[in-house]
């Protein structure tokens, strides 16, 4: 009986889980890499299922999903290995990659019977709506989730840097990076070594940097469990 009691006891004092969002608007930044799987290329099937799949229980809390993608599971810019071209040029190939990887994880999205849009800053009328600050709002406020792809329009602008740019925007309460590098810069640290960290200290914009590979963190993360590094205005 004294033992069960001490049980009883011990699991009073266990922290209760976590079950309401700490944030009501997220901006999730998604790197092309965490598309591509084992294959280390291209789209991987079960790794943007399975991304989709955790967004899907994200959804469910009620948080309202913006999302900013990469493209360097398909293309790099002008920072592409052995292929020499212009960087603005380069840069707007890139751009396409992502309008590629924002139409991937749409379809796995509604496979799952999230509702997705996605709004591009290049216009491509007949794959996607143009961004409008505004629509994008009213779609987060009809809980769809909306997918931002080409980045922020222009060449020399990394999509971390207009991940930065659209979480302002759209008035999120965080930018979540869901990536393998540990910050926000204005260009790939991967390839530039000089590449800034781009905050947004500025702006009163949290950061929160995460790895992706385990299933389950963004959910975490939203209900506030200590998950990867946080960057808070100061």
């Amino acid at each position: 009986m004294a033992a069960l009691t001490k049980m009883i006891k011990k699991a009073a004092k266990r922290p209760a889980k976590k079950t309401k969002p700490v944030y009501e608007r997220i901006l999730l930044k998604l790197s092309g890499e965490s598309l591509q799987g084992p294959q280390g290329f291209g789209i991987h099937g079960e790794s943007i299922q399975a991304i989709a799949r955790e967004l899907k229980e994200v959804h469910a809390l009620g948080v309202e999903i913006a999302i900013m993608v990469g493209g360097g599971n398909i293309f790099r810019g002008a920072r592409q290995k052995g292929f020499e071209i212009d960087r603005a040029t380069g840069d707007y190939m890139g751009m396409l990659a992502t309008v590629i990887n924002a139409l991937a994880l749409q379809d796995a999205l509604e496979k799952e019977g999230v509702f997705t849009r996605v709004l591009s800053a290049i216009e491509m009328h007949q794959v996607s709506e143009p961004f409008i600050r505004r629509r994008a709002m009213r779609h987060l406020e009809k809980k769809r989730v909306v997918i931002f792809a080409a980045g922020t329009g222009n060449p020399y602008f990394s999509t971390d840097t207009a991940a930065a740019l659209r979480a302002m925007e759209i008035k999120a309460d965080v930018i979540l990076k869901a990536t393998r590098v540990d910050g926000i810069f204005d260009a790939d640290p991967e390839q530039v070594p000089a590449a800034k960290f781009f905050a947004c200290m500025d702006n009163g914009m949290p950061i929160v940097v995460f790895n992706m590979n385990r299933h389950g963190n963004i959910k975490r993360v939203v209900l506030g469990e200590r998950v990867g590094s946080t960057v808070s205005p100061g």
